[in-house]
């Protein structure tokens, strides 16, 4: 069999796959054999090794940032390509895409900004980058964060592999009952948007001695935003909704955390949410002078005066918790903060003017219902939990009865969830609002516990009782 047929039934083979091609190299044994490449900017012996950039863009690599991609699906960027149709792209458009990441002539598309709101009010910067530059920043993350992973703090908890933000809420804990009652809680003013490029690219070149990705990794922070149809350059700061944006924070702030730990401090931080435990008031003002100082002479980034202050516990607002003093030591409890922000979700969906139908409301109240209770489990928040069922239950009340229009729409059903005739009648002929029939007891004694579980209603209490 002559060797054009081996090569035909090897690509059928591969085929409908992006990286087929690369399976084709590695078969044949030729990527191996091209280490280097040759580069527009200073040489090294007339060359300049890309080996870093080439096992960002290998066959292995590569795989992972695209399941890692679909799997997280998100919007589309500028050109509007989904997620789904990123593979039948990329099949013919992958080879010169690489090739020109390896030349370095490779051009990322701006981003497309949004708006988001903030909890604490105001609102934040979104960036979407194309679904093809997030594939490409993907890859790089999965080797930066290899790279840089294991020399992170361990007092650092955000967006890092197999921690979170219960882990730095529990440590936090553990200060305070050891004594460090006085909790420095320093916020960074738009941290995401005041990253200096230079020193970012210079803590960047300590490790990564791959100029060529260190040059593809700029041209990303660079990368204009799209805001209205016009693109406005960048010069500082890393727009969130990147998937790069979380590993160069955390090798941005790595240098506060080792000034922390220098200077024997015992801290908790999870993105660019700080907190710093010691023993005395007087410590944490000095604390806070000082580090204030070193983060805007030294780190180039802005320290919001009016967010930041020395905290007691039960002042303290870490990650949606805060503290309580329960006899000899304190304890997690849910910060009031989080309770009313869930209840104006609650309170939007259950709002007669929402555009869904009462099954669809169900489904979307149970999932916020059920995110809120998972996050929240590690608080005591019994207490808190069945206030909020018990409202929540009067809210899908006063929808359920909002649905029964008409009169005979009304008696109808209250008949048939075991209403006596007279008493139907009289509750459907009523002129009372929604809101002072939902807390009537005739509709808690037919519309019941039991029967909104029926319905699809999710309560949070039952996940604190088990």
């Amino acid at each position: 069999m002559n060797s054009r047929c081996v090569e035909s039934r090897k690509s059928q083979k591969y085929k409908g796959n992006f990286l087929h091609e690369d399976r084709l190299e590695t078969e044949r044994k030729k990527e191996e054999q091209s280490t280097t490449i040759k580069s527009p900017g200073k040489k090294d012996d007339g060359r300049e090794t890309c080996k870093l950039l080439e096992e960002i863009l290998s066959k292995e690599n590569m795989t992972k940032a695209f399941k890692r991609v679909k799997a997280n699906k998100g919007a589309s960027g500028i050109d509007g390509m989904t997620v789904d149709e990123l593979q039948p792209y990329l099949n013919d458009a992958w080879p010169k895409i690489k090739a020109e990441i390896l030349a370095g002539s490779y051009k990322p598309k701006a981003v497309r900004c949004v708006m988001i709101p903030k909890p604490s009010g105001g609102e934040r910067m979104l960036g979407i980058p194309t679904v093809t530059d997030r594939l490409i920043q993907q890859g790089i993350a999965l080797i930066v964060s290899r790279i840089y992973e294991p020399e992170f703090s361990e007092s650092s908890f955000g967006f890092r592999p197999g921690r979170n933000a219960h882990q730095s809420v529990r440590q936090a804990q553990r200060y305070i009952n050891e004594g460090r009652k006085h909790i420095v809680d320093i916020d960074l003013e738009k941290f995401f948007d005041r990253v200096n490029h230079d020193r970012l690219i210079s803590r960047l070149a300590k490790k990564t001695k791959d100029k060529s990705l260190l040059r593809l990794i700029r041209k990303y922070l660079k990368t204009g935003i799209m805001i209205n149809g016009i693109t406005e350059l960048r010069e500082e700061g890393t727009p969130q909704g990147s998937p790069l944006s979380p590993i160069l924070s955390n090798i941005v702030l790595d240098e506060m955390d080792k000034e922390l730990e220098r200077r024997g401090h015992k801290f908790c931080r999870y993105a660019d949410d700080l907190s710093i435990y010691v023993k005395s008031q007087k410590a944490g003002l000095r604390v806070m002078e000082s580090i204030s100082k070193y983060i805007t002479k030294t780190l180039k980034l802005k320290v919001n005066p009016e967010k930041s202050s020395v905290r007691q516990p039960n002042k303290m607002v870490l990650l949606g918790f805060s503290f309580y003093r329960n006899r000899k030591e304190y304890r997690i409890r849910i910060a009031d903060k989080s309770v009313a922000r869930l209840k104006e979700k609650i309170r939007i969906i259950t709002k007669r003017d929402y555009q869904e139908n009462l099954e669809e409301r169900l489904r979307i109240l149970a999932s916020t219902m059920t995110g809120w209770m998972n996050y929240f489990l590690i608080a005591d928040g019994m207490t808190i939990a069945k206030r909020i069922d018990e409202w929540t239950r009067f809210r899908v009340r006063m929808c359920i009865w909002k649905t029964w229009k008409r009169i005979r729409t009304r008696k109808r059903n209250l008949i048939a969830l075991g209403l006596s005739l007279d008493k139907a009648l009289a509750v459907g002929n009523t002129r009372k609002g929604p809101c002072r029939v939902a807390q009537s007891p005739i509709l808690e004694m037919t519309l019941t516990n039991a029967y909104l579980r029926d319905l699809g209603y999710v309560g949070i209490s039952k996940a604190y009782s088990n």
